[in-house]
């Protein structure tokens, strides 16, 4: 059975609720998207369920690049306090640069910053990102573990008999793409509970399409590091994999999952689960970055 090391709770821990909630408003901001259906779900799926715990005043979704826009939902807020949380992967461009500009958090070409604003007698709050918290390798955790136990053929494997890689986009025009996977492979690797734990990448080296030849073990559990469930997750990765193309884009317009698990490639028995920003677990991460006071 896959499972992990004696201590170690699967069950996300108690997050704190932020001071003075309920005159709180939180937004949910994500990239968005007019060409990909489906980026936008994680925001609504996790606003759903923060709105429905009743903590904040208000919980509002809202987006950089489709409607509701961040910037026509912020004019509409009234209450005194307002937290934006980013459910972005890694603090590149768009979250450290494009977004705070637009809402005057920093100037252009501003190092530094402040991640607090006041206007009049309303605080506006801009966290860091979803992707860069510390409780995120819990739910990277979970889904791998998750997709092994809900695909169990032909057996469980031991963790300690497993590769573990989690896969991301990354980029060589931005340095910081990859910060936060490697992060989380760090710290996973640290609790030595997978024979080994690995990076790989879209746009980088080491690429997702060597993980059948890298993989040290025969049992490999991959994990997208993304937001959402996109087109990188169903089509990309998988066609990366070794999935005939044909068949993926068959799969996908037939509303079935575009990998079959476990799926052989080079001698090695591939679990690929859903992307890390869909998991129940990202609320919690979503609540504890409300509750931390942004740096």
């Amino acid at each position: 059975m896959l499972r992990l090391a004696d201590g170690l709770n699967l069950g996300y821990p108690q997050s704190r609720v932020p001071a003075d909630s309920h005159n709180t408003t939180l937004i949910l901001l994500g990239h968005g998207s007019t060409k990909n259906d489906g980026s936008e779900k994680p925001v609504f799926q996790h606003a759903a369920e923060l709105r429905q715990r009743g903590l904040f005043a208000e919980v509002r979704e809202a987006f950089w690049k489709q409607e509701p826009r961040i910037t026509s939902v912020l004019a509409e807020i009234t209450t005194r306090r307002v937290v934006i949380v980013p459910l972005f992967i890694s603090e590149g461009y768009f979250t450290e640069e494009a977004i705070p500009e637009a809402l005057g958090f920093r100037a252009p070409g501003e190092t530094n910053w402040s991640r607090v604003r006041h206007l009049g007698d309303q605080e506006i709050c801009y966290t860091h990102s979803v992707g860069t918290h510390p409780r995120l390798t819990g739910v990277l955790l979970h889904r791998a573990v998750e997709v092994v136990a809900q695909h169990p053929f032909p057996s469980q494997p031991k963790a300690a008999d497993t590769s573990l890689f989690i896969a991301g986009h990354g980029t060589e025009r931005n340095a910081q793409s990859r910060l936060a996977i490697e992060r989380q492979v760090e710290l996973i690797r640290a609790r030595n509970l997978f024979n080994e734990v690995q990076p790989c990448f879209l746009e980088e080296q080491p690429r997702i399409a060597d993980i059948p030849k890298l993989a040290i073990t025969k049992k490999v559990v991959v994990v997208p590091f993304f937001i959402s469930d996109g087109l990188h997750v169903l089509e990309d990765v998988p066609i990366l994999l070794g999935e005939p193309e044909n068949v993926v884009r068959k799969r996908l317009a037939a509303g079935q999952p575009t990998w079959r698990n476990p799926t052989e490639r080079n001698g090695k028995l591939i679990w690929y689960a859903s992307a890390v920003g869909s998991d129940p677990g990202l609320a919690d991460v979503i609540l504890e970055l409300a509750a931390t006071p942004p740096m």
